[in-house]
């Protein structure tokens, strides 16, 4: 049992005695259906319906208010208008309550009073120590059986079971609960958390991380609430037990109005998404595949590596679940010679040997269990999925039996799948009773075998520290002040920022017109890049503002002339960077975007102007560890363009890494920065100089 003075939670959870506050004899009414599923639940200790308008609720004493109550009162339960529930919350925290659960709405989700009601609740609760769950939320159960409380008026009791789950919405929590009892998935506890005024996402996962009879967790986030907090707990007890989560809220409308390319890439959703995978937790699409998830993890092994085999009697769904396997990023495991040659000794001469192994249609209980007993033992074999098509002729409960017996103690997970109505529900039964997970269909076998691998690795990854990096502090600092008040930092500023931590920039001269410029280029040797500078241009490309292999100092006058005449006209006064053409063979982008809720977001992708168009970008909540930047690389699609291909050397991806990490302890030294971005870093091969060729700075509170 966790420890009530680490989360305080037990008051909720393990009462000994519970009040439902607006406890109703209306049929149908809340405060009705909360009294009846406690006492329904099997509630081991008193259960005190108060309503000062009854005497009696559900066959159970009322009582007129908490106060008169004779007894003392762990949990109250409040369904009461809310104009009345900061009286009654003040009420409990002078009986001793330990822990509320607010079903009643009407608080934040309304806006203007609600707001207010919502503060003042926090503060009573704060006062007299009470945890609280809610408001505007459906409840929270335990189904442990020296406690059994059903402290919600969900109509589906789950049954009993291993997994914890957190509901951000009361309406879908009532669906979860249902759904979850369908797929047959037991419930050690639930909470629907609505407004969160005290008792967040973060604190259960805490909570449930510390309890022995909780072995997986599950999560329905509309947002990620207190990230920092969350991101400290998650990984914590992701090292212990898996988290799945479905989270809401994919779009950003608000990433468009983002000035620089690493802005308008890290929206909200991309934030979410990468501090979940960051903290161990598997993000699912739906609650089909969370239940089919926390199945497999309750009861089967993660991978060891990508390597799986197919076992099938049927071609099609064969080939459907390796296209499933390949195409989710894992592998084909190319069984050993030995194995192959004991498969063609068992099989007969139509079956295929190779991966996946085809039984054919005519394969019965004998043939499963003799190849299965083959296959399993195969050394190149990480997972295992078997397909059965139950056809007329065979028994599928004697290919379950064999399925089991062959596959049941493996230390590697077996997924099943079982198509067809020949006797399919009973060997589903007999599968599912060994812990083997069922599927309809080969596709969903393979999206849950891609997250059971993602864990899997998740759990051999150790973090490395960042490696000491020398920077001039103090001269940034100068820059900073000199531009006191520009939200952008100008080019040159920018530059000079980024050269104090490490960046190497591209030689280049400022100059005002057309003949300083072709002065510069000379001195700068042939060929050059030209640029216009002014206030508001940001993308020069957009604006043609970007000259390159100019080859002679003809060239550079007539492209200064054409930039100072036509950008002038619409920007006012224009700078002209005159700059060495660099001699790398690859572009990158390193950049870092400051998230609201969840800090420092930073960026690598391919980079130049096509950033948005391709959105080949990897991005990392911070801080990043000493490991993260070769990952994020690695992580990119275009990944291969960056190593050696047509007689073109590898790009010195290791430098851009070292870059990113420089641009972290930028960000880190001065907090003001909230958009910077190096695009292109033109990356040389390795030994090379790697240099940036433009770069972008924005700063709030300078």
């Amino acid at each position: 049992m966790p420890d009530a003075s680490t989360h305080g939670l037990d008051g909720l959870f393990r009462p000994r005695s519970v009040a439902v506050i607006g406890a109703s004899r209306r049929e149908g009414s809340i405060g009705r259906q909360v009294v009846a599923n406690l006492i329904a639940g099997g509630f081991q200790g008193p259960v005190y319906p108060v309503n000062p308008k009854a005497e009696v609720v559900h066959s159970v004493p009322a009582y007129a208010s908490v106060k008169a109550i004779p007894g003392p009162v762990d949990l109250a339960v409040l369904v009461v208008p809310p104009d009345a529930v900061l009286t009654a919350a003040e009420q409990c925290g002078k009986k001793g309550v330990k822990g509320l659960v607010v079903v009643t709405a009407g608080f934040r989700e309304i806006g203007g009073v609600g707001v207010e009601r919502e503060e003042k609740l926090r503060k009573i609760a704060r006062r007299y120590s009470m945890r609280v769950i809610g408001p505007n939320c459906m409840g929270i159960i335990n189904t442990e059986p020296a406690f059994a409380v059903n402290a919600s008026f969900a109509a589906t009791p789950p049954p009993p079971g291993a997994v914890a789950m957190v509901s951000q919405s009361g309406a879908l929590g009532e669906a979860i609960l249902a759904d979850a009892a369908q797929a047959g998935l037991g419930v050690a506890m639930f909470a629907s958390v609505g407004n969160r005024v005290d008792v967040t996402a973060a604190d259960l996962v805490a909570y449930w991380g510390e309890d022995d009879q909780v072995k997986v967790i599950l999560l329905y986030l509309e947002t990620v609430g207190e990230p920092q907090e969350f991101v400290q707990v998650a990984r914590a007890v992701s090292r212990k037990k898996p988290i799945i989560a479905v989270k809401s809220g994919r779009s950003d409308a608000g990433a468009q109005a983002a000035s620089s390319h690493t802005g308008s890439i890290a929206g909200a959703d991309v934030a979410a998404e990468t501090l979940l995978q960051q903290c161990g937790v598997l993000r699912v699409d739906s609650f089909r595949d969370m239940f089919a998830l926390a199945e497999a993890l309750l009861h089967q092994p993660p991978p060891s590596g990508p390597r799986m085999a197919i076992v099938t009697n049927a071609g099609g769904p064969g080939i459907l679940a390796t296209d499933a396997i390949v195409g989710l990023g894992m592998e084909m495991g190319k069984l050993a010679g030995a194995t192959e040659k004991a498969l063609r000794k068992v099989l007969p001469a139509e079956a295929s040997v190779h991966n996946p192994v085809d039984l054919i249609a005519s394969a019965d209980a004998a043939r499963y269990r003799a190849a299965l007993r083959i296959v399993a033992k195969d050394p190149t074999v990480d997972g295992l999925v078997v397909l059965f098509v139950s056809p007329v002729m065979i028994d599928a409960a004697a290919v379950a039996q064999a399925i089991v017996d062959e596959c049941g103690e493996l230390d590697k997970p077996v997924l099943a799948c079982v198509m067809g109505r020949q006797r399919g529900d009973e060997a589903q039964a007999i599968l599912q009773d060994a812990g083997i997970p069922v599927f309809r269909y080969p596709e969903d076998a393979a999206t849950t075998l891609r997250l059971m691998l993602r864990r899997s690795r998740w759990l051999a990854r150790r973090p490395t520290r960042v490696p000491a990096l020398r920077v001039d502090k103090a001269a940034a600092a100068r820059v900073f002040k000199a531009n006191r008040g520009a939200e952008w930092l100008p080019a040159a500023a920018t530059e000079q920022v980024l050269i104090a931590y490490g960046v190497p920039f591209a030689a280049s001269r400022r100059v005002r017109d057309a003949g300083a410029a072709v002065a510069a280029a000379h001195k700068l040797g042939f060929p050059v890049v030209l640029k216009a500078e002014a206030p508001g241009l940001l993308h020069k490309s957009e604006f043609r503002a970007v000259r390159t292999g100019l080859r002679s100092g003809d060239e550079v006058y007539d492209a200064a002339q054409d930039l100072l005449t036509r950008l002038g006209a619409q920007f006012g006064a224009v700078t002209l960077q005159v700059q060495a053409q660099a001699r790398g063979h690859r572009e990158i982008l390193l950049g870092m975007t400051r998230d609201p809720r969840y800090g420092p977001l930073f960026a690598v992708g391919l980079g130049g102007v096509q950033v948005e168009v391709l959105r080949d970008v990897a991005i990392r909540v911070g801080p990043l560890d000493g490991k993260a930047p070769e990952e994020m690389f690695a992580s990119l699609k275009g990944a291969p363009l960056l190593g050696a291909f047509r007689g073109a050397p590898a790009a010195d991806v290791r430098r851009g890494g070292e870059i990113l990490l420089r641009l972290q302890q930028l960000v880190l030294d001065f907090p003001q920065i909230q958009e910077v971005e190096v695009n292109p870093l033109i990356l040389a091969a390795r030994g090379g100089d790697s240099v940036a060729v433009d770069g972008r700075l924005r700063v709030s509170g300078s």
